[in-house]
């Protein structure tokens, strides 16, 4: 499986990913082995979508990080402006 996850930091702004390993990569995020997210802990695991077929996870992940994926989830409550 390929996970998209959104991890809310302690900076209130959301970090969106793609692993196929979510566990192992939820691990290294707090370990501060990620460098998008090592200056921005604690973090919290807010919502994971799984995908059997890499690409459509690849797209659903770009979808998300662009401004109507944002206004999607927003729109759907699944997470707040980043400046709120």
């Amino acid at each position: 499986m390929y996970y998209i996850y959104i991890l809310l930091c302690s900076d209130h702004k959301t970090y969106i990913g793609c692993t196929n390993d979510l566990k192992d990569r939820i691990r290294r995020h707090q370990h501060r082995q990620i460098l998008a997210t090592h200056n921005r802990l604690p973090i919290t695991l807010l919502a994971y979508f799984a995908f059997q077929n890499k690409y459509t996870a690849y797209n659903f992940e770009k979808y998300l990080k662009s401004g109507s994926g944002r206004a999607f989830l927003r729109k759907h409550q699944l997470i707040k402006l980043d400046s709120e």
